[in-house]
């Protein structure tokens, strides 16, 4: 009995499946490295004004970069070709870090969050728009579930987007949405290298400027807690990077959603502070819409 003609994938299809995959969990080790930091950051908040936590967070990831770099040789790849991207991608960090700081000074945390959780959706929408990405439903269906399972553990009020602060973590959110799709513009004309470093730059000069009437002088105790939130933020940052290059940002952004496991996590080890069932049950459904959109990409 002959057996049925099955074509053969083409090699190019093939490539693109491993690139995609590869993007993904890349994507989930940067949120993992990120929330690392997070942690770190929270301890040093206790100490300094949080535009200057960030500004210690952009420079202190800068010797990292140059180590890294310098084991190579491949000082090139620093050169920004496309400046004005780099300068607009900076620009746009720095007013994402002022409207989500400005939120949090006004307004509850979890209204806040529940607010910037939106941003994988108007990543969605920003590539749709910019990039001419294609979204099926699947992954707008998987988005939408994700971002529910984000609502059921943060339980949000129906008011908080209507107040000034909801508005500021809107805006921050937007902000953000439209800083990932310059990774994707970026990655056509500059290295992964030259987006890292001018984005610390800028993230840490800009922050750095904003957090200066109220600058704290740094103690030498501190230093090792600066460095490890750089090697952290220069690891994740690296990660994240090449994610964007590597998968359309339709496909990767929805699994910033693991960000809230690994705040579970980290909560419960580190401050003995017990998730509750509602953080169980959303979390479950946000692993369960990440685990279904990788699933239909390896099927495609």
């Amino acid at each position: 009995m002959s057996m049925p003609f099955r074509p053969r994938r083409s090699t190019d299809s093939a490539t693109s499946e491993a690139r995609h995959t590869r993007g993904v969990f890349l994507m989930l080790a940067a949120i993992g490295a990120f929330a690392i930091m997070d942690a770190l950051m929270k301890q040093l908040a206790t100490q300094y004004p949080a535009l200057q936590v960030a500004s210690l967070r952009g420079l202190g990831s800068l010797p990292f970069v140059l180590l890294a770099l310098a084991g190579s040789g491949r000082w090139h790849l620093l050169r920004p070709v496309n400046i004005r991207l780099h300068l607009l991608r900076g620009g746009l960090a720095i007013f994402m870090l002022w409207g989500f700081i400005w939120s949090l000074n006004r307004g509850s945390m979890s209204a806040t969050y529940a607010v910037f959780m939106c941003a994988p959706l108007l990543v969605v929408g920003a590539a749709t728009f910019v990039l001419g990405e294609r979204v099926d439903a699947h992954r707008i269906g998987a988005i939408i579930v994700g971002l529910a399972g984000v609502m059921v553990m943060l339980n949000p009020t129906a008011a908080g987007l209507a107040t000034a602060a909801g508005l500021a973590s809107l805006a921050a959110a937007i902000a953000y949405a439209f800083q990932v799709v310059s990774v994707r513009l970026l990655a056509r004309t500059d290295s992964t290298p030259s987006m890292v470093f001018w984005f610390l730059v800028i993230v840490g000069i800009g922050a750095g400027a904003l957090a200066a009437p109220d600058w704290v002088a740094v103690r030498l105790a501190d230093l090792p807690w600066i460095l490890a939130v750089g090697l952290c933020g220069y690891i994740g940052q690296h990660l994240i990077t090449e994610a964007f290059r590597l998968a359309p940002a339709s496909l990767v952004a929805p699994f910033e959603y693991t960000a809230l496991i690994w705040a579970v996590g980290i909560d419960w080890v580190v401050w003995q502070t017990l998730p509750t069932a509602r953080l169980l049950a959303g979390a479950a459904v946000v692993v369960a819409a990440g685990l279904y959109l990788l699933y239909r990409e390896r099927s495609r």
